[in-house]
Protein backbone atom coordinates (compact mmCIF):
# COMPACT_ATOMS: atom_id res chain seq x y z
CA UNK A 1 0.00 0.00 0.00
CA UNK A 2 3.07 2.09 0.28
CA UNK A 3 6.63 2.05 -0.52
CA UNK A 4 9.13 -0.56 1.60
CA UNK A 5 12.49 0.27 3.12
CA UNK A 6 15.31 -2.43 2.89
CA UNK A 7 17.55 -3.22 5.79
CA UNK A 8 21.16 -2.21 5.66
CA UNK A 9 22.78 -5.83 3.78
CA UNK A 10 24.84 -8.06 6.45
CA UNK A 11 27.95 -9.92 5.78
CA UNK A 12 27.53 -14.00 4.83
CA UNK A 13 29.67 -16.49 3.97
CA UNK A 14 28.96 -18.00 0.41
CA UNK A 15 27.20 -20.96 0.75
CA UNK A 16 27.70 -24.36 -0.79
CA UNK A 17 26.08 -24.03 -4.27
CA UNK A 18 25.82 -20.51 -4.28
CA UNK A 19 25.49 -19.18 -8.44
CA UNK A 20 29.01 -18.20 -9.11
CA UNK A 21 29.35 -14.48 -9.59
CA UNK A 22 25.79 -13.59 -7.62
CA UNK A 23 25.88 -10.88 -5.03
CA UNK A 24 25.77 -11.26 -1.34
CA UNK A 25 23.51 -13.70 -0.81
CA UNK A 26 21.63 -11.69 2.20
CA UNK A 27 21.43 -8.77 -0.70
CA UNK A 28 20.43 -10.23 -3.35
CA UNK A 29 17.36 -11.94 -1.41
CA UNK A 30 16.65 -8.22 -0.30
CA UNK A 31 16.84 -7.03 -3.50
CA UNK A 32 14.40 -9.30 -5.10
CA UNK A 33 12.04 -9.13 -2.10
CA UNK A 34 12.07 -5.10 -3.00
CA UNK A 35 11.54 -5.49 -6.63
CA UNK A 36 8.85 -8.01 -6.08
CA UNK A 37 6.73 -5.87 -4.16
CA UNK A 38 7.23 -3.33 -6.03
CA UNK A 39 5.94 -4.69 -8.97
CA UNK A 40 3.42 -6.79 -7.85
CA UNK A 41 2.18 -4.55 -5.66
CA UNK A 42 1.35 -1.93 -9.48
CA UNK A 43 1.04 -5.24 -11.50
CA UNK A 44 -0.25 -8.15 -9.70
CA UNK A 45 1.58 -11.56 -9.99
CA UNK A 46 0.16 -13.06 -13.02
CA UNK A 47 0.96 -9.70 -14.65
CA UNK A 48 4.66 -10.17 -13.66
CA UNK A 49 7.52 -12.84 -14.69
CA UNK A 50 10.47 -14.55 -13.16
CA UNK A 51 12.45 -12.70 -15.57
CA UNK A 52 10.92 -8.83 -14.79
CA UNK A 53 11.93 -9.18 -11.32
CA UNK A 54 15.17 -10.28 -12.04
CA UNK A 55 15.84 -7.60 -14.34
CA UNK A 56 14.65 -5.32 -11.86
CA UNK A 57 17.09 -6.64 -9.12
CA UNK A 58 19.89 -6.95 -10.99
CA UNK A 59 20.38 -10.37 -10.29
CA UNK A 60 21.04 -13.68 -11.91
CA UNK A 61 18.33 -16.55 -12.49
CA UNK A 62 20.47 -18.73 -10.29
CA UNK A 63 20.57 -16.36 -7.10
CA UNK A 64 16.54 -16.07 -7.58
CA UNK A 65 16.45 -19.96 -7.35
CA UNK A 66 19.04 -20.41 -4.47
CA UNK A 67 16.75 -18.35 -2.42
CA UNK A 68 13.20 -19.91 -3.55
CA UNK A 69 12.26 -22.88 -5.22
CA UNK A 70 9.45 -21.20 -7.83
CA UNK A 71 7.85 -18.02 -8.08
CA UNK A 72 5.02 -19.81 -5.98
CA UNK A 73 7.69 -19.90 -3.04
CA UNK A 74 8.78 -16.37 -4.04
CA UNK A 75 4.83 -14.89 -4.21
CA UNK A 76 4.42 -16.19 -0.51
CA UNK A 77 7.81 -14.55 0.68
CA UNK A 78 6.85 -11.68 -0.54
CA UNK A 79 3.38 -11.94 1.34
CA UNK A 80 5.46 -12.64 4.64
CA UNK A 81 7.91 -9.30 4.05
CA UNK A 82 4.61 -7.14 3.25
CA UNK A 83 2.70 -8.20 6.43
CA UNK A 84 6.19 -7.95 8.39
CA UNK A 85 6.78 -4.13 6.65
CA UNK A 86 2.66 -3.19 7.07
CA UNK A 87 2.70 -4.24 10.51
CA UNK A 88 5.11 -1.32 11.32
CA UNK A 89 3.36 0.91 10.16
CA UNK A 90 0.32 0.02 12.06
CA UNK A 91 2.26 0.08 14.98
CA UNK A 92 3.17 3.59 14.54
CA UNK A 93 0.29 4.67 13.67
CA UNK A 94 -1.80 2.88 16.29
CA UNK A 95 0.36 2.95 19.28
CA UNK A 96 1.10 6.35 19.78
CA UNK A 97 -0.47 7.18 22.69
CA UNK A 98 0.03 10.95 22.38
CA UNK A 99 -2.70 10.83 19.97
CA UNK A 100 -6.77 10.12 20.16
CA UNK A 101 -7.78 6.83 19.17
CA UNK A 102 -9.24 9.09 15.73
CA UNK A 103 -6.35 10.79 15.67
CA UNK A 104 -4.13 7.71 15.47
CA UNK A 105 -6.71 6.16 12.65
CA UNK A 106 -6.23 9.23 10.24
CA UNK A 107 -2.58 9.27 10.93
CA UNK A 108 -2.70 5.54 9.67
CA UNK A 109 -5.04 7.03 6.77
CA UNK A 110 -2.81 9.82 5.67
CA UNK A 111 0.62 7.62 5.77
CA UNK A 112 -1.30 4.69 3.31
CA UNK A 113 -2.49 7.89 1.35
CA UNK A 114 1.22 9.98 1.30
CA UNK A 115 2.82 6.30 0.25
CA UNK A 116 0.39 5.46 -2.89
CA UNK A 117 0.75 9.33 -3.69
CA UNK A 118 4.37 9.01 -4.20
CA UNK A 119 3.86 6.51 -6.98
CA UNK A 120 1.31 8.74 -8.73
CA UNK A 121 -1.51 5.95 -7.03
CA UNK A 122 -0.36 3.10 -9.21
CA UNK A 123 1.07 0.58 -6.26
CA UNK A 124 -2.09 -0.66 -4.52
CA UNK A 125 -2.12 -3.18 -1.35
CA UNK A 126 0.18 -6.27 -2.14
CA UNK A 127 -2.62 -7.99 0.00
CA UNK A 128 -5.70 -6.48 -1.75
CA UNK A 129 -3.93 -7.14 -5.39
CA UNK A 130 -3.43 -10.97 -4.85
CA UNK A 131 -6.61 -11.67 -2.92
CA UNK A 132 -8.78 -10.33 -6.35
CA UNK A 133 -6.17 -13.02 -7.96
CA UNK A 134 -6.86 -15.56 -5.57
CA UNK A 135 -8.78 -17.98 -8.80
CA UNK A 136 -5.60 -17.86 -10.58
CA UNK A 137 -2.79 -18.68 -7.50
CA UNK A 138 -1.64 -21.35 -5.76
CA UNK A 139 -4.20 -22.75 -2.47
CA UNK A 140 -1.78 -22.04 -0.02
CA UNK A 141 -1.84 -18.29 -0.60
CA UNK A 142 -5.13 -18.04 0.51
CA UNK A 143 -4.43 -18.84 4.15
CA UNK A 144 -1.51 -16.45 4.05
CA UNK A 145 -3.77 -13.56 3.24
CA UNK A 146 -6.70 -14.61 5.43
CA UNK A 147 -3.96 -14.90 8.05
CA UNK A 148 -2.15 -11.12 7.41
CA UNK A 149 -5.80 -9.56 6.96
CA UNK A 150 -6.92 -10.94 11.05
CA UNK A 151 -3.13 -9.63 12.24
CA UNK A 152 -3.90 -6.35 10.93
CA UNK A 153 -7.29 -6.48 11.80
CA UNK A 154 -6.55 -7.74 15.64
CA UNK A 155 -4.44 -4.86 15.55
CA UNK A 156 -7.62 -1.87 14.41
CA UNK A 157 -10.09 -3.97 17.27
CA UNK A 158 -7.37 -2.96 19.93
CA UNK A 159 -7.84 0.68 18.64
CA UNK A 160 -11.29 0.62 18.48
CA UNK A 161 -11.30 -0.72 22.56
CA UNK A 162 -8.61 2.15 23.49
CA UNK A 163 -11.56 4.56 21.81
CA UNK A 164 -14.32 2.72 23.99
CA UNK A 165 -11.98 3.04 27.05
CA UNK A 166 -11.64 6.97 26.76
CA UNK A 167 -15.69 7.27 25.54
CA UNK A 168 -14.54 8.73 21.88
CA UNK A 169 -16.15 5.23 19.96
CA UNK A 170 -19.73 3.68 21.08
CA UNK A 171 -19.48 1.03 23.93
CA UNK A 172 -22.33 -0.88 22.00
CA UNK A 173 -20.27 -1.53 18.79
CA UNK A 174 -18.14 -4.59 19.04
CA UNK A 175 -14.47 -3.69 17.95
CA UNK A 176 -13.71 -7.13 16.39
CA UNK A 177 -16.68 -6.74 13.93
CA UNK A 178 -15.82 -3.12 13.18
CA UNK A 179 -11.97 -3.65 12.35
CA UNK A 180 -13.32 -6.38 9.99
CA UNK A 181 -15.87 -3.59 8.51
CA UNK A 182 -12.53 -1.22 8.66
CA UNK A 183 -10.42 -3.57 6.30
CA UNK A 184 -13.36 -4.71 4.23
CA UNK A 185 -14.08 -1.03 3.30
CA UNK A 186 -10.56 0.22 3.59
CA UNK A 187 -9.26 -2.43 0.71
CA UNK A 188 -12.12 -0.78 -1.50
CA UNK A 189 -11.21 2.42 -0.99
CA UNK A 190 -7.66 1.34 -1.77
CA UNK A 191 -8.22 -0.57 -5.37
CA UNK A 192 -10.78 2.43 -6.50
CA UNK A 193 -7.81 4.85 -5.81
CA UNK A 194 -5.89 2.86 -7.98
CA UNK A 195 -8.12 2.76 -10.75
CA UNK A 196 -8.65 6.07 -10.60
CA UNK A 197 -5.43 7.59 -10.13
CA UNK A 198 -6.67 9.90 -7.11
CA UNK A 199 -6.64 9.70 -2.95
CA UNK A 200 -10.78 10.91 -3.27
CA UNK A 201 -11.80 7.07 -2.58
CA UNK A 202 -9.73 6.73 0.40
CA UNK A 203 -10.88 10.24 1.90
CA UNK A 204 -14.43 8.88 1.45
CA UNK A 205 -14.11 6.21 3.15
CA UNK A 206 -11.92 7.52 6.23
CA UNK A 207 -14.68 10.34 6.47
CA UNK A 208 -17.17 8.31 6.50
CA UNK A 209 -16.04 5.88 9.15
CA UNK A 210 -15.02 8.52 11.17
CA UNK A 211 -18.65 9.13 11.54
CA UNK A 212 -18.57 6.17 13.87
CA UNK A 213 -16.78 8.23 16.75
CA UNK A 214 -17.65 10.68 18.62
CA UNK A 215 -20.92 9.09 18.93
CA UNK A 216 -21.84 8.86 15.15
CA UNK A 217 -20.32 13.02 15.48
CA UNK A 218 -18.67 14.46 12.06
CA UNK A 219 -15.15 13.61 12.47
Amino acid sequence: MTETTTPHAVSEKPRRGRPRGAPDASQARRDLIRAGLEHLTEKGYSAVGVDEILKAAKVPKGSFYHHFRSKADFGLALIAAYDSYFAGLLDQAFLDRGRSPLDRLRHFTEMAEAGMARHGFRRGCLVGNLGQEMGALPDDFRQALIGVLTTWQTRTADLFRDAQACGQLSAGLDPDALAQAFWIGWEGAILRAKLELSPAPLRTFTGLFSRLFDGGASP
